[in-house]
């Protein structure tokens, strides 16, 4: 197969020059898209980490772009990836991609547009990702886990979140991380591993690319599930019919003790001992403390809330281990798919976005991602009018005997540590809904409530 021939990344001029032309749009365009993670915050410096032509005459530029804000500004700030198409004259369909028309630098008299939304463009990364091989500061990369025709229009999924992805006819999508951290992203690292174990329940990834270092994942190319529906929106489905969801949700608990065997036959476990645990419990009551400092309806159930940590620390005092393993990391019913065979998938392994990397792949008993699911089965029943609290313990139920028959544990058996998980993610989700969705507050302080009252 042959390789894309390198080119020497752009000078530090050249990059001082560009911003010159991108700089004064970016400002403003930056902080308004959901991807953004400092909203809220403004922006008092951009600066760029790279810049690579991926078309000739500046037509496709990928950047990676930092952008500075405080209180921590004298920091290193928060890293983005952009693909950003320039044109003499912007097509009335690229209209909602215009990131704006640029009035100085080398780019004066361009427009420069967001190119994920231009088919013409994101052909362009295909194809990179197509030839293996490093181009200026990129180097892309191919798996054995299947093949990238040439013939397939491109088209984006407008409904991202965290990271943007663009769909190749029916049997590709490639996610382009947004906010890039150094190291390998798990979104990668986990599926690749899965693939070798010959694990099916997890999309084997078909390609990627990084930074030429090789040190930071930027993107990921993956087979498109065409047809399959999510998990989430099954549920709601499920419960506006008032149907059941026992059956699918037993499979999915299946599905996650597959997966989860086949991490732990795949990369290392440790055994997580008394000081370690002692530590997960202490880093808890930290976040309950902190959480609750900016979100005062949770003040009055922190003393109850509390001894779910408490116990944990209790129980390794007494002599009790976990074995930790990689896991999820973020899983809920929006991150499983079910084929129209009825078969299920898990997707998106980066974990929590707004966690460190670092923390991200560190390994947790199984019970982390067990706890995340039960809180998704909950919010889903909260979704419903009148509240369905029977829909929701079914199903919590039935995703615990699901678990069980696909490992030969039921995670119910280990009450202490599956509450301090749940615990724990209730309180995340506290903060997130408060900081981004007030309306749906009530939906953890609800779960957190019966969570204190179990103490």
């Amino acid at each position: 197969m042959s390789e894309i021939a390198a080119r020497p990344a752009t000078s530090t001029a050249s990059r001082t020059e560009l911003l010159m032309s991108l700089e004064p749009l970016l400002r403003e365009w930056l902080p308004r898209q959901r991807w953004f993670a400092g909203k809220g915050r403004p922006v008092t410096e951009l600066t760029l980490d790279s810049v690579s032509r991926l078309r000739p005459d500046d037509a496709l530029l990928h950047l990676l772009l930092r952008a500075h804000q405080p209180p921590a500004d004298e920091g290193p700030g928060d890293c983005y990836q952009l693909l950003i198409g320039t044109t003499d004259a912007l097509p009335p369909h690229l209209a909602p991609a215009a990131i704006g028309h640029m009035t100085q630098g080398p780019l004066a008299g361009r427009t420069a547009y967001e190119a994920l939304h231009d088919p013409r463009q994101t052909s362009v990364l295909l194809e990179r990702l197509r030839l293996p091989g490093t181009l200026e500061g990129l180097r892309f990369q191919r798996a054995p886990y299947g093949r990238i025709p040439d013939d397939l229009a491109p088209h984006p999924l407008l409904a991202e979140q965290s990271n943007s992805s663009v769909v190749y006819g029916d049997a590709l999508i490639a996610k382009v991380f947004r906010r890039v951290l150094p190291g390998t992203n798990p979104d990668l690292e986990l599926p690749l591993a899965l693939a070798r174990e010959g694990c099916d329940r997890v999309p084997a990834p078909v390609a990627w690319y990084e930074t030429a270092d090789g040190e930071t994942t930027l993107g990921v190319l993956q087979p498109y599930l065409k047809g399959a529906a999510d998990g989430w929106d099954l549920a709601l489905g499920h419960l506006a019919k008032q149907e059941d969801f026992t059956r699918e949700a037993h499979e999915l608990g299946r599905a996650t003790a597959e997966v989860h065997t086949a991490l732990a036959r795949a990369l290392p476990t440790v055994t997580y001992t008394r000081a370690q645990t002692e530590r997960l419990a202490a880093t808890m009551t930290d976040r309950l403390e902190t959480t609750a400092q900016q979100v005062p309806a949770l003040l009055p159930y922190v003393p109850r809330l509390r001894t779910a940590f408490e116990a944990l620390a209790d129980l390794a005092g007494e002599g009790r281990t976990w074995r930790a393993q990689r896991v999820h990391g973020d899983l809920h019913l929006g991150q499983c798919l079910r084929d129209p065979s009825g078969f299920w998938r898990l997707i998106d392994f980066e974990g929590e976005p707004s966690r460190p990397l670092a923390e991200r792949r560190m390994p947790h008993p199984p019970h982390r991602d067990i706890a995340g699911m039960l809180r998704s089965f909950d919010y889903a029943a909260r979704t419903h009018r009148p509240w369905n609290p029977a829909w929701s313990d079914s199903c919590r139920s039935a995703y615990c005997v699901g678990y069980a028959a696909g490992s030969g544990w039921d995670p119910r058996t280990d009450p202490v540590l599956l509450r301090a998980y749940e615990t724990d993610k209730a309180v995340y989700e506290a903060l997130y809904e408060a900081r981004h969705r007030p309306d749906w507050l009530p939906v953890p302080m609800a779960a957190l409530e019966r969570l204190a009252e179990s103490g």
